[in-house]
């Protein structure tokens, strides 16, 4: 379907009037109607769409059974629905009000902050909006004035006339006067701080309630300097892109556009008549009209006569995402760029021992204080990845259970969300690494790889064409039938060989000493009686996982990693050698390169970062092309 047509949800507000009413034709059947939420997926109110197979329905219940692709991928970077579209019929004056942003409204209303824009549809002789303060005032006197009804004294009120335009972004204290209809483009949130209300009171005959101490916390207490023009746009920012179109029946009679991948398009009419086209379908509009075309619509069309705007998302500036490792005895946490290269991290002790909720609390507030320190707002934050060790949903961003946690069901994900509005993924830790290689190093160019990181256990992650393979586990392939016990529970498994603690633990035994993986291969490397042997039954071990390995998935690339991946060809030649002898079709087949994995410990955070895909038809496709 091309164009959806919507039909608002109203709302009575007692200083509103009956404009929307009598002018713009909304159907209502009470005396006064302030506000239509015309674009609208808020619980508070969702639309409703009148036309074709989903009449009837909500634009909730349309995008629930559609799917977030009709949103489009600039809209993939947003836990929610991004934006709520009114009109706004303000007979008398509104309250003094002021908006949260993100941060403030998620940890204390569980929803968005608010960052709006007005567009001034019509206004009176003597119309003005309070926007901030004329000057700089102390928390103290803004308390004061409150309690003392003096407020307005110190706010800025602006006159406006029809065409105005105001950008209101979060913390700033402002207030529509009477007599003014107005078109408002803001973030899908129902918050609102009320400071001042003239002394006014409710349908219960009470006066109604102010939010004076979430005010105070939230208010950015300076003159707010008047945005310059956002040309060629109305308005543009992370949350919303509104254009404005004028067609004026003779002149310019006809508008051709065309709805992208990137975003859907949002479509009021303020004034006008005539039809606008869409994917084979004709509809007519009147002024008041409110219409959706879903990303990927295509060529659209209006003809007639009309001032609209036009409402789509943009991709989001200085774009960086979150990557967290948390491992059993530390947690890293990343900033990566589109280059998907760190920009800055920092490490903490994994608490011991301690309930999921206070290792989840902790991981939030080291984000804010990596985000704080760099000066990095949240609004740039594209996603979050975390890599976690254990098996995990990712489908619903849930640790079924991690051994090295103790954690059983944990809905890690959800929990996150709490506090940041943005997308968030969850995958194993090994598989993190593994993306982290594919995505900048030295898997970087290939689609298909396997990535073994030789530590206390096995770890395996396994990238086919540039997509995690759930929950892969090669360290428990079986490679010695009822040989060494393995930590599973079975016996002969590759990890109880080739782990770097299977190499110290032969060491030992063969020598009766602590010595380093580095030692027992410098010792091989000087024909060593005694670690040579011990040496050789190693990469034996491993090659044969390697092998199994290859011969099951066919990669392009072997990855090696840990510290004993550090070994270089004294370790790699005699594992190629084995791959080109045993694997299956020999070099006549296609073999893989093996290597040592390039990124060390920072792997994990640069692909759980990664898991936030910056193009969703090729999250990890690569540049160059596949080597072999």
């Amino acid at each position: 379907m091309g164009i959806l047509k919507l039909k608002p949800a109203c709302k009575d507000y007692l200083w509103g009037g009956r404009r929307l009413i009598d002018e713009y034709g909304k159907e209502y059947r009470g005396d006064v109607l302030a506000e239509t939420w015309e674009l609208s997926c808020h619980p508070d109110g969702p639309s409703t769409i009148v036309n074709g197979p989903y009449a009837g329905k909500t634009l909730p219940e349309y995008l629930c059974q559609e799917g977030t692709g009709v949103l489009g991928l600039h809209c993939r970077h947003f836990r929610d629905f991004p934006i709520l579209i009114k009109f706004i019929d303000a007979k008398e004056n509104l309250s003094v009000q002021v908006h949260p942003d993100n941060r403030y409204a998620l940890k204390n209303e569980g929803q968005y902050g608010k960052t709006e824009m007005w567009y001034v549809m019509d206004a009176g002789p003597d119309a003005f909006l309070y926007y901030g303060f004329q000057k700089e005032i102390s928390a103290e006197e803004f308390a004061r004035r409150i309690q003392e009804d003096s407020l307005l004294e110190v706010l800025n009120a602006v006159p406006v006339q029809k065409g105005d335009t105001l950008f209101i972004e979060a913390g700033t204290i402002h207030a529509i006067g009477k007599n003014i209809l107005i078109a408002e483009i803001q973030q899908n949130s129902n918050v609102t701080y009320r400071v001042y209300d003239y002394g006014r009171v409710g349908k219960d005959g009470k006066r109604r309630d102010l939010h004076i101490e979430k005010a105070l916390a939230v208010t950015k207490r300076v003159p707010i300097v008047r945005a310059k023009s956002c040309y060629p746009h109305v308005a543009d920012c992370d949350y919303f892109t509104v254009d404005k179109l004028n067609l004026d029946g003779r002149v310019m009679k006809r508008l051709e556009g065309v709805v992208s991948q990137e975003s859907f398009a949002s479509i009021l009419f303020l004034d006008g008549c005539g039809s606008i086209s869409c994917g084979g379908e004709t509809l007519p509009f009147q002024k008041g009209d409110s219409f959706f075309c879903p990303a990927g619509s295509g060529t659209y069309y209006i003809e007639g006569t009309c001032d609209a705007l036009i409402t789509t998302i943009r991709d989001k500036a200085g774009q960086v995402r979150v990557g967290i490792d948390i491992g059993g005895t530390h947690v890293k946490i990343g900033l990566a760029d589109i280059r998907d290269q760190l920009i800055a991290y920092r490490t903490f002790p994994t608490p011991q021992n301690c309930p999921a909720s206070e290792l989840i609390a902790e991981v939030s507030r080291q984000i804010q204080t990596l985000l704080d320190d760099h000066q990095i707002p949240l609004d740039q934050c594209m996603g979050i990845g975390i890599g976690v060790p254990g098996t995990v949903d990712r489908r619903t961003g849930t640790v079924l259970y991690s051994n090295n946690l103790r954690w059983e069901d944990v809905p890690l994900a959800n929990e996150l969300n709490k506090t940041f509005p943005v997308p968030i993924q969850i995958a194993n830790d090994a598989d993190c690494s593994a993306l982290g290689e594919c995505a900048a190093g030295m898997g970087r160019g290939y689609q298909n790889l396997i990535m073994l990181t030789l530590g206390t256990g096995v770890g395996s992650g396994v990238i086919v064409n540039g997509e995690i393979v759930n929950g892969s586990e090669l360290g428990h392939m079986v490679i010695e039938e009822n040989g060494e016990p393995c930590t599973c529970g079975q016996r002969g498994c590759l990890e109880s060989y080739a782990s770097a603690s299977a190499l110290l633990r032969d060491a030992k035994q063969a020598s009766g000493q602590d010595v380093t993986a580095e030692e027992v291969f410098q010792a091989a490397a000087a024909d060593d009686p005694v670690l040579k042997p011990v040496a050789e039954r190693y990469i034996h071990h491993l090659g044969t996982g390697v092998v199994n390995a290859v011969n099951i998935f066919r990669p392009e690339l072997v990855l090696l990693g840990g510290g004993v991946a550090q070994q270089g060809d004294t370790l790699l030649a005699p594992i190629r050698e084995m791959v080109k002898r045993l694997c299956f079709g020999g070099q006549k087949g296609r073999l893989p390169e093996i290597a040592a994995a390039a990124l060390g410990n920072k792997a994990g955070m640069i692909g759980a970062a990664a898991l936030i895909y910056l193009d969703r038809d090729a999250p990890l496709r690569s540049q160059n092309a596949p080597k072999s």
